[in-house]
């Protein structure tokens, strides 16, 4: 008996537990469309294509699951780079699967013609062409092999013709066991090893800085930052694994950091990157720096390594941990713990108390503060760059259960809204919030309909501040009249009313809490357009006299924001208890 392409292909994807695909229909990809309708495979019809690959991709992060996506031929597949992009960078375990023209017409210039094959490469670790239906059945083995693996996106490209055409029924390539490698464990070379133990043993201060790459040695990261009294800070996307309960917390660095851990980077003998390739070399010592990393290509690139480690974080810290020497003196670490805790106690007393006195505009630190204590204990945020990320960095306060998701690695506008709905669609019980700003609503507004359309109650949180402030504040720290970076009040609420759904705008911060606590509770997707102050600009914790030069030139009045954030202040007093003489700083 013959089946189409499509129906077999969709037959496997069932198989490998797929429950959804997003895509939007159309001319090539009908095939594939309709297989999806007479399967049990929930197809999630979004506005535009770049929508599915970011929902796609925050689906399988969230899930940890394969998870696919469709594009038609032309302008689906170039509407899908931007997402696919995300995706890739993420890691996520994304099939995307992109139609083409007919085959006969390839290399005609034949209406809507790419090559796919050539637009993909740099998005995918996989992109390969079904040339005929037998061989897409191999493709469609090797692409999911590749993603399942851990190796970012795999694109199938598909001509709508192949999509239709049979293929015998029986065991296929594609029916085989995909090996995923979870749990995969690197041990570190010996010699590697062993400098970096002489190394910690030698010096009297050392910094630990984690990353998302140790998410999973939180405990021994721990482990041996108590044995060398060493101080912690994170990385934005380590936030979450490694800021809540830990007794040696000095916050963020890099552009959205706030905290004691950019001085604790300055002032250690040792600095040890575990899990992370933080991009920012400006914000990175350049000697005496440890690296472990489970990519050796990682190592290095940054900042000059002298004692690097090629290991996964757990199995490296389980090696040395043993011959490392226990550290008596604990004046480094109780001091960038002491300085942490005065940094945040500032601007918690200046930025969140006083703003909550003043009215109109809203400050942005104000409402996050506010949106952090009313969310969900286990709430999953998608936050949209910019700005957002700066007051999530700063304000949202991790407990173990909750997770957030951003566009760590791409850095795009919009990303937050599509997120969300791979998320929600993943997690439909899950109080899901979209973390957004105006400028990233603005741009994929549309995906509002898709989230109405299959009724996911995602809680959109708009910070409408008429601007895209990170722009205006790079122009200014640049020495620039920024331009361009300012636009017309939009009512993002009445907006979302049209649209369908539940809305609420908030312009008074007395309002604040009643109406963002009735709409994360509503049943249903809400919208809620914060109208906040578009002077409310933040600068990272370590001010250059370049910056304020160019804040100087720029002649622009900003507020500045020196470090940081919400509840991570009661984190900060707890750990100061650890601290003999604690009691000199007076609690407020």
């Amino acid at each position: 008996m013959m089946t189409n392409f499509a129906t077999q292909l969709v037959q496997r994807l069932e198989k490998e537990g797929v429950k959804r695909i997003y895509g939007l229909v159309g001319d090539s990809l009908n095939p594939l469309s309709d297989a999806v309708r007479q399967s049990d495979i929930e197809w999630i019809h979004v506005r535009n294509e770049e929508a599915a690959a970011f929902a796609a991709g925050a689906d399988s992060l969230a899930a940890d699951e394969l998870a696919v996506c469709g594009a038609s031929c032309g302008p689906g597949n170039t509407h899908f780079v931007q997402g696919l992009f995300e995706s890739h960078r993420n890691g996520a375990k994304v099939l995307a699967i992109a139609s083409h023209i007919p085959t006969i017409e390839i290399g005609s210039s034949f209406f809507q013609e790419t090559h796919p094959e050539l637009l993909f490469q740099e998005c995918s670790s996989y992109c390969e062409v079904a040339h005929n239906a037998d061989q897409g059945m191999r493709v469609l083995h090797n692409a999911l092999q590749n993603t399942l693996a851990g190796n970012g996106v795999s694109v199938m490209v598909v001509p709508g013709d192949v999509f239709a055409a049979d293929v015998a029924d029986g065991p296929h390539t594609a029916d085989g066991v995909y090996a995923t490698g979870a749990g995969k464990r690197v041990y570190p070379d010996p010699h590697e090893a062993a400098r970096l133990v002489e190394a910690i043993n030698k010096a009297e201060k050392v910094t630990i800085f984690a990353g998302y790459g140790a998410r999973d040695a939180r405990d021994e990261v721990f482990a041996l930052a108590e044995k060398i009294k060493a101080p912690v800070g994170h990385t934005f996307r380590g936030k979450m694994f490694f800021e809540y309960d830990n007794p040696y917390d000095v916050g963020m660095s890099g552009l959205l950091g706030y905290g004691s851990c950019v001085e604790a980077m300055e002032e250690c003998d040792l600095f040890i990157m575990v899990g992370t390739d933080f991009p920012y070399t400006d914000w990175l010592p350049d000697e005496n720096v440890a690296q472990i990393d489970i990519d050796g290509t990682h190592i290095g690139r940054r900042t000059t390594v002298e004692y690097p480690v090629v290991g996964d974080v757990k199995s490296t810290i389980e090696n040395i941990l043993p011959h490392v020497e226990e550290k008596k003196s604990r004046k480094f670490l109780d001091k960038m713990l002491k300085r942490h805790y005065e940094l945040l106690h500032d601007v918690i007393e200046h930025y969140t108390h006083k703003a909550s006195e003043a009215k109109k505009p809203i400050h942005p630190e104000l409402a996050a503060s506010v949106l952090d204590k009313l969310a969900d204990e286990d709430a999953y945020f998608t936050v949209d760059t910019g700005m957002c990320n700066v007051w999530s960095s700063r304000y949202l306060t991790p407990n173990g259960k909750r997770d957030e998701a951003a566009s760590f690695l791409h850095g795009t506008m919009a990303n937050a809204l599509p997120m969300a709905i791979g998320v929600q669609a993943a997690f439909p019980d899950r109080q899901v919030i979209s973390w957004s700003g105006d400028g990233g609503l603005g741009m994929l507004m549309g995906e509002l309909l898709t989230i109405k359309l299959h009724q996911l109650p995602v809680k959109v949180i708009c910070f409408n501040n008429s601007s895209l402030g990170m722009v205006k504040l790079e122009m200014m720290v640049a020495g620039m009249p920024y331009f361009g970076t300012d636009h017309e009040e939009a009512n993002y609420a009445e907006i979302a009313k049209g649209v369908g759904i539940q809305s609420y705008r908030i312009e008074d911060p007395d309002d604040l809490e009643p109406v963002l606590a009735e709409a994360l509770a509503f049943d249903g997707p809400v919208l809620v357009d914060i109208v906040t102050d578009p002077n409310a600009l933040s600068l990272p914790p370590d001010i250059t006299w370049d910056m304020m030069k160019g804040f100087a030139k720029s002649g622009a009045r900003t507020a500045f924001l020196e470090g940081g954030v919400g509840r991570l202040f009661d984190l900060a007093k707890s750990n100061l208890r650890h601290i003999g003489g604690a009691a000199s700083i007076e609690f407020k």
